[in-house]
């Protein structure tokens, strides 16, 4: 008797900055996983918060993002333009009759899933929102639960949760939108006093890049904190670290595991959307050129930040190794990258576990979890 494939949806797309990446994403693993295994429903979330189940939610979703990334200019429209490219050639198509809701899950769905992998990043997929609508749905789902992923996402409640376990983090400023405008000369102040320049400004609770801001002087501080506080009410300001810049992957429930160390490598000035998601932008070296005690001391702290917000079947641990050796914990991703040349697929695959593989485990991972 041929074993029961497990019916898994794939959900996509979302209302964040980061639709784009998440098509690219869900294209490719759907392109990957095992079919021998699983049953794959796309279930795809459009900016507008619509959810489209059967007929082609990936096709659909590109085409319409594709129509907004053209009125988009610069390099970031362009980087937008070149991942719903990449989604449209991976992904496989479908052919279901469609249920569209705008309430979230579609009525009926949850009887026909198994267990959801989400690829959603940012704001209303990686936040924890998502993952509190499939607990009240009683359906499994891959990755960190609800208290975890709103950790995750919020930059602010993580380096306090990484502080009070002991880990090494970069310094840096809470500022509230609203004590800024009643009084920026302090702010300037505290930041010019207690971080410096060069420093970064950064939303608490966004990701990608989305409005963050390097500040090389004090006269650059304000129009930074003004762009990052129409974005969130709550703004990270942080010192700027001058080193070099390793990831490391962990996997697993109660007892996760690290991947090897990679370095990540770029020309531009820092790691902005652009550097991140466009072809040939950046480089990621696999094995990261580290002694073995700092290998290990790395991929030590990535499991001791993943259990620190009580994390569950993936995250990506990002580090900075300053000159001096002083290894700083930058942030945890609880829905990394995962096209099959992110960082996370990558890292995994050098540590023993092809892509394929890879997908298989997590969605295990999530049924155990639950």
């Amino acid at each position: 008797m041929a074993p029961h494939r497990l019916r898994v949806g794939i959900v996509f797309g979302g209302q964040s900055g980061e639709h784009e990446v998440s098509l690219a994403g869900a294209a490719s693993v759907m392109a990957a996983i095992d079919r021998s295994r699983f049953d794959v429903v796309p279930i795809g979330i459009a900016k507008d918060g619509r959810w489209l189940v059967g007929g082609d939610p990936m096709r659909a979703l590109s085409q319409a993002a594709a129509q907004l990334a053209l009125a988009e200019e610069g390099a970031v429209g362009e980087t937008k333009r070149e991942l719903v490219s990449r989604a449209e050639r991976a992904a496989p198509s479908t052919a279901i009759a469609r249920l569209e809701s705008s309430e979230g899950l579609p009525a009926g769905l949850r009887e026909r899933l198994d267990a959801v992998l989400i690829l959603l990043h940012g704001p209303r997929g990686e936040d924890g929102t998502v993952q509190g609508l499939l607990e009240l749905a009683g359906i499994s789902y891959t990755g960190a639960g609800v208290l975890a992923s709103a950790v995750g996402m919020d930059k602010a409640a993580m380096k306090a949760i990484f502080r009070a376990h002991g880990l090494p983090i970069v310094e840096h400023l809470l500022v509230r939108r609203h004590e800024w405008k009643r009084d920026p000369a302090a702010i300037a102040r505290a930041v010019t006093t207690d971080i410096g320049f060069p420093c970064f400004v950064k939303p608490a609770n966004l990701g990608s890049s989305v409005g963050v801001g390097k500040v090389k002087a004090a006269d650059d501080l304000p129009a930074a904190i003004d762009v990052a506080a129409r974005l969130d009410r709550r703004i990270l300001v942080e010192r700027a670290v001058q080193g070099r810049e390793v990831e490391v992957a962990v996997l697993g429930n109660d007892a996760p595991m690290a991947s090897v160390p990679g370095e990540v490598c770029y020309a531009g000035e820092w790691y902005d959307y652009e550097t991140k998601y466009a072809d040939g932008h950046t480089t990621l070296r696999i094995p990261a050129a580290l002694s073995p005690e700092k290998t290990d001391e790395v991929r030590a702290l990535a499991i001791r930040a993943f259990q620190a917000i009580d994390g569950a079947g993936m995250a990506r641990v990002d580090f900075f190794v300053e000159p001096d050796g002083r290894v700083l914990v930058n942030e945890i991703n609880t829905i990394p990258g995962f096209t099959a040349t992110s960082a996370y697929p990558r890292l995994w695959e050098a540590s023993g576990i092809p892509y394929p593989d890879l997908i298989g485990r997590l969605i295990d991972l999530a049924v155990e979890a639950r």
